[in-house]
């Protein structure tokens, strides 16, 4: 745990020093922030701030966790590499990420990149093949999941594997509906694994242990960039990078029921969508005419046109997930 808490460190100084130098290329390459016509008026001074800033995680992540690892990577045990799960996850999701942020501010449908079902099959298709090769590679809860109060993990054969997928892209997507104000994903996605870190800990995980804090370090740093107001934002790169990854790890720890608990707020920012989506066609068909549950969603923008202010709304969030994350982390030791 001493070392896990030192790398975390390091990947914050690496990060926070990389952080301008990565602000300056993407404002010379123009890669800046489109805003949702339908969003909130107070968000259109947002934009052209630079986009794609979760390169600042993924770049440090990648480098610390290659550079602590040559020599298990190049072995033969699985133990040693396990740790290309989580870093195969990372690097695959942060490039359809940068593909789809690349796409945004180069004009494709206003700001909103590729369309949703091209990139639904190339995650479909990633997290398939990523729930296959950790079966392949006999991780140690691959094929299983543990349940709260049973001591023997449930095992699950092959029929984990689109269970697997789900799980990875569910995640993936719920950090990126989360990614809206400044400060709110970044702060998320380093208390879930922070909890994940804990319970890899317990196992006696140690690669995922130090992999999980190398992950909190840096999203601190990209904290630091992206405080309100935000000199860049995560973009698809980083919060479909970081999301699929927290999937990976709660997978690789066989404590992936407890991903909605640990990852509250990106499940109930998930559900505000779909709830309104739902309810709007039911309305539409029903009295002809559409009409929304939230003011607007995901649901922190509905508190925003309630009247809280961003930072509120991103403290309070937090507060939550705090209090969600030890319930997931009790849970585990239930």
């Amino acid at each position: 745990m001493e070392f896990a808490l030192i790398l975390a460190s390091i990947s914050f100084l690496l990060a926070v020093v990389w952080g301008p130098f990565l602000i300056r290329i993407l404002r010379r390459y123009n890669i800046g922030k489109r805003i949702r016509i339908d969003g909130p008026q107070g968000h259109r001074t947002k934009m052209g701030t630079p986009t794609m800033g979760g390169l600042m995680i993924v770049v440090p992540v990648v480098l610390i966790t290659v550079a602590l690892n040559i020599y298990n990577l190049l072995g033969q045990t699985v133990i040693g590499r396990s740790i290309l799960v989580p870093l195969g996850v990372m690097l695959a999701y942060a490039l359809v990420g940068a593909l789809d942020d690349i796409a945004g501010v180069r004009g494709m449908r206003q700001g909103e990149g590729y369309p949703a079902r091209r990139k639904i099959v190339w995650e479909i298709l990633l997290s398939l093949g990523i729930a296959v090769a950790m079966l392949v590679m006999r991780l140690q809860f691959a094929g299983q999941v543990g349940v709260p109060g049973v001591r023997q993990a449930v095992e699950l054969g092959w029929a984990w594997m689109p269970l697997a997928a789900f799980v990875i892209i569910s995640s993936a997507n719920a950090i990126n509906l989360t990614d809206g104000l400044d400060g709110l994903a970044g702060i998320i996605v380093a208390s879930a694994f922070v909890a994940y870190g804990v319970i890899a800990l317990l196992q006696g995980q140690v690669y995922l242990v130090h992999f999980c804090f190398t992950v909190v370090g840096a999203s601190f740093a990209f904290l630091w960039y992206n405080a309100h107001p935000a000199q860049m934002f995560m973009g698809d790169t980083g919060s479909l990078a970081l999301g699929a990854t927290l999937g990976g790890v709660a997978l690789m720890t066989g404590q992936w029921l407890l991903l909605p608990v640990v990852a509250l707020v990106p499940v109930a920012e998930t559900v505000s969508v779909a709830l309104q989506v739902l309810y709007f066609k039911y309305t539409k068909r029903r009295f002809g005419q559409g009409r929304r549950l939230f003011k607007m969603s995901p649901l922190h923008h509905h508190f925003e046109l309630l009247g809280w202010s961003e930072t509120q709304v991103v403290q309070r969030f937090w507060l939550v997930e705090l209090l969600a994350v030890m319930a997931g982390v009790a849970l585990a030791l239930w």
